[in-house]
């Protein structure tokens, strides 16, 4: 993927990827019920990007598209069924235990509930300090300065060290959680919707501290978010996924201006919107994600696309590039073109 952000001043090195996907897949085998055997479950099918130091890549689509799934492929919570996941050089499928041991620090992760992610038992001092303790031989004294400096970046007061997660509000908690997943300066940070559980105001103030963090310490962030307008100001390159696919994936400006997939299309067009004037036609999909337990021929949007025809519905639409990013669409270029005539 082009990067059409890139700083000129950065050296080959520093924008090199440092994470490579390539056709990465997780399946699981589920039960159908009793005496009926098992069902393979693919939560998450060929999936492909690549991601440097100072981007974030955005992962967006609806519920049960497979952005969790990856994320956990991302942090090595889970294996890939096949595929290959290169971080920081490092092949995970075939990695010794070892060097899983050395890279796992290197990827880290800021949840969506700040609260249920961290431990009400203990002082955030303690929680904070935890990674050092794990990861590094620093004495007691330089693991407190380094939580304190830490802390004071992300806007938390000197006598926040001693208090208990319940007496902070839902921004604070946040703070603490992303200052907990930068305590080790990590390569690659994954944020599972870190802004959904917030007031929109408090949400504008966390979005500008992962940007500040990302400037000062060069993190690549992979930002898993339902909320367009965040993807929209966050994020440099867009990868639009369903039913455990990418449909779409390529610069932020390319898609959020000009979105040619029908189902990044509908994506877009369901944001609420304040002005009359930014409100256009919407294409709306019918029924909901079919069952992964079932899946559809073809294309697996066809069920629900509007420009759905027979080949949509026999052929499975090749990721390819197109207009500036890597689209799976049989019809884009009538769609593109405005030529494409909704099914009655």
């Amino acid at each position: 993927m082009v990067n059409q952000n890139a700083n000129p001043h950065q050296t080959a090195e520093t924008t090199a990827p440092v994470l490579i996907a390539r056709e990465l897949s997780r399946h699981y085998h589920v039960s159908r019920g009793f005496l009926r055997g098992q069902a393979t479950v693919k939560a998450l099918n060929s999936v492909s990007f690549e991601l440097a130091p100072h981007r974030t890549l955005a992962v967006v689509g609806e519920s049960g598209c497979g952005k969790s799934t990856l994320a956990r492929q991302l942090t090595m919570v889970e294996t890939p069924t096949s595929g290959s996941l290169n971080i920081a050089g490092i092949e995970v499928a075939t990695a010794s235990k070892a060097a899983l041991r050395e890279l796992r620090p290197r990827v880290q992760m800021v949840f969506q509930n700040p609260y249920a992610s961290l431990n009400p038992r203990k002082k955030v001092g303690t929680q904070l300090a935890e990674p050092l303790l794990l990861n590094t031989h620093l004495s007691p004294a330089e693991r407190e300065a380094k939580v304190r400096d830490m802390m004071q970046r992300v806007g938390l007061r000197p006598e926040h060290y001693h208090r208990y997660p319940h007496m902070f509000s839902g921004g604070q908690r946040q703070r603490i959680a992303v200052a907990r997943a930068m305590m080790l300066n990590p390569q690659i940070l994954v944020a599972d919707e870190p802004t959904s559980a917030l007031d929109v105001s408090i949400q504008a103030q966390i979005l500008n501290l992962f940007m500040d963090l990302q400037a000062e310490f060069g993190t690549a962030y992979v930002f898993v978010s339902h909320n367009l307008s965040v993807v929209e100001h966050m994020a440099d390159d867009v990868m639009v996924m369903y039913f455990g696919s990418t449909v779409e994936y390529g610069p932020n400006d390319a898609i959020m201006n000009n979105p040619l997939h029908p189902y990044t299309r509908a994506l877009m067009q369901a944001t609420p919107v304040i002005r009359a004037a930014d409100r256009k036609a919407r294409v709306k999909l019918q029924g909901e994600l079919p069952s992964p337990m079932n899946p559809p021929s073809g294309c697996s949007f066809h069920t629900r696309c509007p420009y759905a025809q027979a080949q949509c519905k026999a052929e499975v639409p090749a990721l390819r590039p197109f207009a500036g990013r890597m689209i799976a669409c049989h019809r884009v270029e009538e769609v593109a073109a405005g030529t494409a005539v909704p099914n009655a």
